[in-house]
């Protein structure tokens, strides 16, 4: 791609690039980082010098392809088009700039995978989400989604036996109990202004049901936006409590005898406009328009197979277990948490407008750019087949008759399975993006396999 910001300086500079170097420059910004999400679920990407920023927002930062190859062990795969030849550029997105406030002279935006003349690459997670984005607008809609993240605050400490470090909770607090809110107080705030700092809208907050366990919310946004809030929440977690001394872990399971960390996705569909919710409806026993029982047919229809994009490491799994409220069945109910989909009561005083779904099976472990992109392709396809999702479920579905609600896939290996076999998904996807996941997803179901699960713990609770 050409130098859109030469030294001749043909290319003028677009506001949110002129913002993005006025607060480089005032703030005292040396290093910004360009963020990308991996198909392993990692975060990763490189910084520009404040020197050399002008340029590369324009050019990004030349990078290997191999890397969308790369498992969250840092083991590279066997992908054709994806190995020592080939380079992309991570190019960021300048109205997602934001100063780190836990590591002063820095900042980051989230970025795009391009081909080094600019064009969108087929492997690029953001490419996907966009593409789905726009898929939906065809039909007149928007998506509206907030991640409901949770993490466990503690400390990584040494094994006394000279094993793998340990995670060691922040407390033994109960559930929502205040020992909880005054033993991580210090921690909980910085996080709060960390957060409100860089735009996120904090909305609430509590100790959960895990020893160390926090759960902390943020304001829903447009879809994209949201995925991209997600990535920004998820760095600062970690950022604020490694400048604290502490560690952070969104892992699903960090800690095996503890509750584990979702980060459940709440989904409505607006027009284009973002005026109206066509999720609500006023007249419907549980307010819910015919287009969303579509939507949640897709979805359920789809369920086996995007649990290995939204729940997308092995970890994972071990959280997916009945009792815990983190959903194991194929299932939608009204206010039911261990649906795989719950229809969330309203809030407020237009329960038309906060009609809402919130989607159980996901977590901090997966790409955020798939996982909520597939969500939209199953849901779309829903409301092009009209599918029915059958009646809801009003009891805890374990509760039921063996094999009357089927069963999540209860390993990765099992859910890669069953996304292999989904043609709609595979489809959206596309050849390669398909081919490297399954590689990536694949080696890291093995690798796991051969180690125990303290193996699995410390590399899951020290990577997310």
């Amino acid at each position: 791609m050409a130098d859109r910001h030469s030294v001749t300086g043909a290319h003028p500079l677009d506001p949110d690039e002129r913002r993005v170097l006025e607060r480089a420059e005032t703030e005292g910004i040396e290093l910004v980082r360009f963020l990308y999400a991996d198909h392993g679920g990692v975060i990763r990407g490189k910084a520009a010098s404040r020197s050399r920023l002008a340029e590369r927002l324009g050019s990004g930062i030349g990078h290997t392809v191999a890397m969308m190859a790369m498992n969250m062990l840092d083991q590279l795969q066997k992908v054709e088009r994806l190995g020592p030849v080939g380079e992309v550029r991570i190019v960021p997105d300048p109205a997602t700039f934001v100063a780190l406030p836990y590591a002063p002279g820095a900042a980051a935006m989230v970025s795009d995978l391009r081909r080094p003349d600019g064009s969108p690459w087929e492997v690029c997670p953001r490419t996907f989400l966009r593409e789905a984005i726009d898929a939906l607008a065809a039909e007149g809609h928007a998506l509206v989604a907030a991640y409901e993240p949770e993490f466990t605050l503690g400390r990584r400490v040494p094994h006394p036996s000279g094993g793998l470090d340990r995670l060691v909770p922040a407390d033994d607090s109960l559930c929502y109990a205040t020992p909880g809110f005054n033993q991580a107080h210090d921690y909980t705030m910085r996080l709060v202004r960390a957060l409100q700092g860089q735009g996120l809208h904090v909305e609430h907050y509590h100790p959960e049901l895990g020893h160390g366990q926090q759960e902390l919310s943020i304001r829903h946004a447009p879809a994209l936006r949201a995925a991209d809030n997600h990535v920004i929440y998820r760095e600062t977690v970690r950022g604020v409590a490694s400048a604290m001394g502490l560690w952070a872990s969104l892992a699903p399971k960090p800690l095996a005898d503890q509750a584990g960390n979702g980060a459940h996705l709440h989904l409505s569909l607006w027009d284009r406009d973002l005026r109206v919710n066509a999720f609500g409806d006023v007249g419907d026993r549980y307010g819910l328009s015919p287009l969303a029982y579509r939507f949640i047919g897709g979805l359920l229809a789809h369920l086996p197979a995007l649990t290995a994009l939204t729940c997308g490491s092995v970890n994972g799994f071990r959280r997916l277990t009945p009792g815990m409220w983190s959903s194991a069945h194929v299932c939608y109910g009204m206010d039911n948490r261990e649906a795989a989909v719950r229809i969330c009561s309203p809030v407020g005083g237009d329960a038309e407008a906060a009609a809402n779904l919130e989607f159980k099976p996901s977590d901090s472990s997966a790409n955020p750019y798939l996982s909520l992109g597939a969500v939209i392709h199953a849901g779309l396809d829903g409301i092009r087949r009209d599918l029915d999702p059958g009646d809801p479920v009003d009891v805890d579905p374990a509760t039921l008759p063996e094999g009357s609600v089927p069963r999540l896939p209860t390993t990765l290996a099992e859910a890669l399975d069953a996304l292999e076999a989904d043609e709609l998904l595979m489809n959206a996807l596309g050849p390669l993006r398909a081919t490297a996941y399954l590689a990536v997803k694949r080696s890291e179901a093995r690798a796991f396999a051969l180690q125990d699960a303290d193996y699995e713990l410390f590399h899951h609770f020290r990577v997310f």
